[in-house]
């Protein structure tokens, strides 16, 4: 058992070493102000007489601190002045002190003050350095040196709400910006933060600098769900609002073109895979595209408007897939030359919104004296191919190129829709043409199918996402700063609350969005017939559904079926002919029609395809006929090939399948 003296030894011999472990680092500017006291006594020995001694410690002291500055390069400009400081009054105290000695003049009081005064600087820099001072070195230096970029050089920091930009400067010659990019990954890891929320702005100037940005916190993680479009009534012109970025701003987007910004049309590519929110995503731009009074829509999708079933009243034309999609392109085919020959008559380099409108406008008329012309407007238009991977396997890999790469002039936005946009699904020349692109979750694998290499380089990476995080997207596109590409954001969420306001936007949309222009229906009725139905208004649906009124009397032939309809029903019944007494089972059919019969039976059948809204066709669609009528399928082929040299078929992309050229009908 230890008495009280032996406690009190211990105690104050614990004090004692606390004292001295905490006085240590503030001791070496002391030692320091020793030595140069020392080294100026000693040199006044020695040196005391000598001219050339001066010069030489006068010469040694510029050198000296020239030195310093220049090694301090790589600190703080608030170190490096110190430092720099420090060495020149202790140089040229030593200079003094070596040619008049240690105690002449006011070189003892300029000794003792101007010492103290730096040590105890030094002493106040370090009891300063707090924690934000060592991380400063650690988080900015020490982070830079972990990741292999301990040269890289910290410059301009800006700070906001959730967002942190900094100003990086790598060393000439030895690092570019392709070495931040691979690091990107580990910055986040240093940061313990997910992949995307480190990223990299490289300097379009310069192939060493660039801007640091990081957002601690994901403001993503909670849905949003969607409700309502964001302008109402407005133009196809103004921004189209589809969620939000991860620092809280709005995610827009544009479709048309506008030459004071800039800015070229856009087409879209939609790209997600299974479980990552691409329908939402669709639904966010369809919505905001439906509610804008200077628009027709076009919309292909395979899956039967699973995700659009409500907004099906808003669509100026909605096929389901197959042939109807092959009239839809066969349309925009012939579509797209119209309009933009529409365009260029009234002066038009590009859509605008003005073209919408009636040409009152002497500037935009197509009459040669430029008076007025009172033409119907032009909306614009956007064709969207919904799983477009089901399109482009019936129709081939570029059936979309000569759209994409001529729609623009023409007012025309193209939408593709796919999971996997790869190019054994997608030609080159197509996926060209889709510059603008919605990038939801994938697999790492096909990061590169959907974003352009230069946005993955600055850190974004929608494979880390998969399915895991539906909504959660990068964008691409015209009107959108490039700084913003490796930006996430994410869309708003459909909820089953949200049917009835999609609902109530197709009403709407029907009573006072867009109706197609003359020049669009026309092209496409001229194309495809009566496989074009344009958006039916609610008068269209009023004389549907409206039962006409009946007379009390039968009228004759009211209860007659239509293909009896023009039989004289006094007439006398034809002649037996050869072949109708033949048996009807176990021996060949009856008597089949003559050439001339047969090729009546025939354009007959094209004229049933044709007002049944059906305006490609193939050989497989005549196989009923064909049983009916006693043909085979290699007759019909012959005869599809006759239509066509004849001008009432021609052919598609699509080997064996045609398209109807619609019958003149009589004015």
């Amino acid at each position: 058992m230890r008495n009280r003296g032996e406690h009190s030894t211990s105690t104050g011999g614990g004090i004692g070493a606390y004292l001295l472990h905490r006085a240590k680092p503030h001791l070496p500017p002391w030692l320091g102000v020793a030595g140069v006291g020392v080294a100026g006594s000693g040199a006044h020995l020695v040196w005391a007489d000598s001219v050339g001694a001066g010069v030489g410690l006068t010469l040694s002291a510029v050198a000296l601190t020239s030195a310093t500055w220049w090694a301090g390069r790589e600190t703080s400009p608030q170190r490096r002045l110190h430092s720099a400081i420090t060495v020149a009054s202790a140089s040229a105290w030593v200079t003094a002190a070596a040619l008049e000695g240690p105690l002449a003049g006011i070189l003892p009081d300029t000794f003792l003050m101007g010492g103290v005064v730096l040590a105890l600087s030094w002493n106040v820099r370090m009891a300063l350095r707090t924690s934000d001072g060592a991380g400063e070195q650690s988080g900015d230096k020490g982070l830079l040196e972990k990741v292999g970029l301990a040269k890289a050089k910290i410059g301009r920091t800006q700070v906001e709400p959730n967002r942190v930009t900094a100003a990086l400067s790598l060393p000439a010659g030895e690092q570019t910006n392709d070495d931040v990019a691979r690091a990107l990954v580990r910055i986040a890891s240093a940061l313990d933060l997910p992949q995307s929320a480190v990223r990299y702005q490289p300097d379009p100037d310069s192939v060493r600098r660039g801007e640091l940005v990081i957002v601690p916190r994901d403001m993503l993680g909670e849905t949003v769900e969607w409700e309502g479009p964001s302008l109402p009534g407005g133009s196809i012109t103004d921004p189209l609002v589809i969620g939000q970025y991860d620092d809280g701003s709005p995610l827009v987007v544009w479709l048309p073109g506008d030459p004071e910004a800039g800015r070229n049309a856009s087409h879209f590519l939609i790209a997600g895979g299974t479980g990552s929110g691409k329908g939402d995503a669709a639904l966010n731009l369809q919505t905001e595209i439906l509610s804008r009074k200077d628009v027709i829509f076009w919309l292909s999708d395979p899956k039967a408007f699973q995700d659009f079933r409500p907004l099906l009243p808003a669509y100026d034309w909605a096929v389901e897939g197959g042939a109807g999609t092959e009239a839809m392109v066969a349309a925009l085919q012939q579509v797209i030359p119209a309009r933009t020959g529409w365009l260029g008559k009234h002066s038009y380099r590009q859509w605008a919104p003005e073209a919408a409108q009636k040409q009152s406008d002497p500037a935009h008329s197509c009459r040669p004296d430029r008076t007025p012309c009172g033409c119907p407007g032009m909306p614009y238009m956007v064709a969207w191919m919904e799983e477009a991977a089901n399109t482009l396997r019936a129709l081939g890999d570029d059936a979309f190129t000569g759209i994409a790469q001529e729609a623009r002039s023409a007012g025309v936005s193209l939408i593709v829709s796919l999971q996997r946009p790869s190019y054994d699904q997608m030609s080159t020349s197509t996926r060209a043409s889709l510059p603008s692109v919605i990038a939801l979750g994938c697999d790492p694998r096909d990061e590169g199918f959907s974003l352009p290499e230069s946005v993955i380089d600055q850190g974004a990476h929608p494979g880390a996402w998969g399915n895991r995080k539906p909504g959660y997207c990068y964008v691409v596109s015209g009107g959108i700063a490039p700084e913003r590409y490796a930006s996430p954001g994410r869309t708003q969420q459909f909820t089953t609350r949200a049917v009835s306001l999609m609902e109530t936007l197709a009403q709407w949309a029907v009573r006072n969005g867009a109706t197609a222009d003359p020049i669009t229906a026309g092209a496409a009725k001229a194309a495809v017939g009566n496989a074009y139905t344009g958006r039916r208004t609610d008068t269209d649906e009023t004389e549907q559904t409206a039962v006409p009124e009946q007379d009390d009397t039968i009228q004759t032939g009211t209860l007659l079926d239509p293909e009896d309809a023009a039989m004289d029903p006094e007439a006398d019944l034809p002649a037996a002919q050869q072949g109708d007494d033949a048996p009807l089972f176990g021996q060949d059919t009856g008597r089949k029609p003559s050439p001339e019969e047969a090729r009546e039976l025939f354009a007959r059948a094209l004229d049933e395809f044709e007002e049944a809204g059906q305006m490609v066709v193939g050989p497989k669609d005549f196989m009923d006929w064909c049983d009916a009528n006693g043909y085979s399928r290699p007759w019909v082929s012959a005869r599809l090939r006759d239509a066509a040299l004849e001008g009432r078929l021609q052919p598609t992309n699509q080997t064996g399948r045609w398209r109807i050229v619609p019958a003149l009908t009589p004015a």
